[in-house]
């Protein structure tokens, strides 16, 4: 049960209890911290579920949802559900509903434009939330960190792979000296060794995560390389390893997702770091 000095630090929104999640996850139990990554990575199927399906979804008992409230001084899981749900009524309405409306609209029976429509909805809702979820502040940190480096590595697999390709080709562009990771000749660990404390990183990986990618990552961060990353959850293994790291989830159609709102990051990213870099060669 909740004791008097966990209820008076009892977080009051998402934001405060999002904080002390991550404050605290290192120390939490297996199945407490298996609810944290869902919670934070689902808000949306925490504020709408049951205790029965949210349990399901994040394969825990039940009573292990009241276990984890209790853990940061809420009487139960109901109490803090409420947080989720303030949450939800809280965020500025976008375009969402009208992009619903869009994906009912009955005008066409074609199949194939009924997918169409599906992604540039997806895609619609991904920019929508990627408007509001990137901290200035954290972003001309990670600005300021890259566009000082020597050399600027990337780092992206699978999923996450056009996304550094298209940066490689920008800043070939721009004349950024980049190390683009992930040759075909099997090199990697080679190119990694010539990174020093001069260089940074920029890193990306979503779930389900690129282990090489965490790992080349944990590499550089120990011989105190500044990483940089782009990933989708607060428990993510970049995010450990990052001076500054962005938490982005893509919204997807039928289970597909797209990459619009991570390509428009690292349109923005790699544009402000050009500028940035010709500012500090003027001398601004």
């Amino acid at each position: 049960m909740p004791t008097p000095e966990t209820t008076m630090d009892l977080p009051q929104d998402f934001e405060a209890l999002k904080a002390v999640i991550l404050e605290r996850k290192a120390q939490l139990p297996k199945r407490l911290k298996q609810v944290a990554a869902y919670s934070l990575d689902n808000p949306d199927e925490i504020a709408f579920g049951t205790a029965a399906s949210i349990a399901t979804s994040a394969d825990v008992q039940p009573s292990t949802l009241v276990r984890f409230a209790q853990h940061f001084g809420f009487e139960g899981f109901s109490s803090l559900q409420q947080i989720f749900r303030a949450r939800l009524r809280e965020r500025t309405p976008g375009y969402e509903e009208r992009l619903k409306a869009l994906s009912q609209n009955e005008h066409s029976k074609l199949e194939s434009g009924s997918i169409f429509n599906g992604f540039v909805a997806a895609a619609h809702r991904s920019l929508d939330n990627v408007a509001t979820s990137v901290d200035p502040e954290a972003f001309e940190r990670a600005v300021d960190i890259l566009a000082k480096a020597d050399t600027i590595y990337l780092i992206a697999k699978r999923r996450s792979y056009p996304i550094s390709s298209y940066m490689a080709y920008a800043f070939g562009k721009l004349k950024v000296k980049y190390q683009h990771v992930g040759t075909a000749a099997g090199i990697d660990d080679d190119m990694l060794a010539m990174a020093t404390k001069q260089d940074a990183a920029f890193a990306v990986s979503f779930s389900p995560y690129a282990s090489e990618s965490a790992s080349q990552a944990r590499l550089l961060a120990s011989r105190k390389v500044p990483v940089v990353s782009l990933t989708d959850s607060a428990f993510s293994p970049l995010a450990e390893s990052s001076k500054v790291w962005f938490e982005l989830v893509e919204a997807d159609h039928a289970g597909f997702r797209s990459l619009s709102a991570s390509m428009a990051f690292a349109m923005a990213l790699t544009v402000a770091i050009a500028e940035k870099r010709q500012r500090l060669a003027d001398g601004q």
